[in-house]
């Protein structure tokens, strides 16, 4: 996948779980400060990322998921 393609699945993936425009979603969103995400929601959202993209994200990774961006550079270097 290119990161265009991996941005608009995880904007399309951001955008059902915490409810926000996808139009509002853009690489520097945060996901606590923006969203409110609660650890509770990352862990949720990072087994759904887990699922959506057949990456594996490691605890210690997934802690350092701070901004889409992150997530996007993250799941471009680790896809199969």
């Amino acid at each position: 996948m290119t990161e265009k393609e991996i941005f608009n699945k995880l904007a399309k993936i951001i955008h059902e779980r915490f409810e926000i425009e996808v139009d509002q979603i853009t690489p520097n969103l945060n996901f606590t400060t923006d969203l409110d995400a609660d650890s509770i929601d990352l862990v949720e959202f990072v087994l759904e990322l887990e699922d959506s993209f057949g990456a594996e994200i490691p605890d210690e990774e997934a802690e350092k998921l701070q901004k889409v961006q992150d997530v996007v550079d993250y799941i471009k270097k680790h896809q199969k």
